[in-house]
């Protein structure tokens, strides 16, 4: 099914790279308008700047999104240039090491539950203030994983984070379900992107082991993550809030 998101803007954080990258591809081929955000200035404004040479309205903001006042300066940078925000895709994340908890670095745990946790309340809370002084309406699509429904050994930090964001999810859907502004989540398995890749580097034998692990015996894609995002922001799914989507290739079935 092809969506038409024509005269929408749509903000996206961690937009340079991976999931992030391919949603913005994806929304800019439906006619949306962009605003990409990302903590790297330098790919973030070529990869704006590309999208306009490609026809498509674009801008970029820089943002560390564990940092409140610079997520609020993102949503007001989207309001000054666009004039509204109808969509946004908080996507933004960190893997953190794969140890046990008691060797973790109390630093990296820190950050993790900023980058991952902290930054979506963030995203919400502005987007939300916007949303709402706009008379209502919108959508808000929160970046989860697999790991928020079923633990990750070894990395109980981003397991925190992502059950975290599920629930909160889950909660200001609720709350918000009466300004016809839906809240969902989608919960990827694990993506060929940069960060999975590291994954990989650091740990060789867990490709295989993650392959077998996945009843479809591939890795998802961040297209497929993209295509279900746009989905859920789509008309089609017009009565659907609070939710957290699986795109697992049947993992968490088995």
């Amino acid at each position: 099914m092809q969506f038409q998101f024509n005269d929408q803007v749509v903000l996206i954080t961690g937009a340079s790279a991976g999931i992030g990258h391919q949603t913005a591809l994806q929304f800019a081929k439906a006619g949306a308008t962009l605003m990409l955000a990302d903590i790297d200035a330098t790919k973030g404004e070529k990869f704006a700047q590309e999208l306009q040479t490609q026809g498509h309205k674009a801008s970029f903001v820089r943002v560390d999104v564990s940092q409140a006042h610079e997520v609020e300066n993102m949503v007001k940078k989207t309001i000054e240039i666009f004039g509204k925000l109808d969509i946004a895709v908080n996507n933004a994340g960190i893997g953190g090491s794969i140890i046990p908890t008691a060797e973790y670095n109390l630093e990296e745990y820190q950050r993790v539950i900023a980058v991952n946790q902290n930054s979506v309340f963030y995203g919400m809370h502005f987007q939300l203030k916007a949303m709402l002084a706009q008379g209502g309406k919108g959508n808000i699509i929160n970046v989860a994983s697999l790991a928020g429904m079923r633990p990750i050994k070894g990395n109980s930090p981003y397991t925190a984070s992502k059950h975290a964001v599920i629930g909160m999810t889950k909660a200001t859907a609720l709350e918000y379900a009466r300004t016809q502004i839906r809240i969902n989540a989608v919960c990827p398995v694990y993506i060929r992107t940069q960060m999975v890749e590291n994954i990989f580097v650091e740990k060789p034998d867990f490709e295989q082991k993650l392959l077998q692990s996945i009843p479809m015996k591939r890795f998802g894609t961040p297209e497929d993550v993209a295509n279900q995002i746009l989905w859920l922001c789509s008309d089609a799914c017009s009565f659907i809030t609070g939710q957290a989507i699986t795109i697992d290739g049947g993992t968490n079935a088995s």
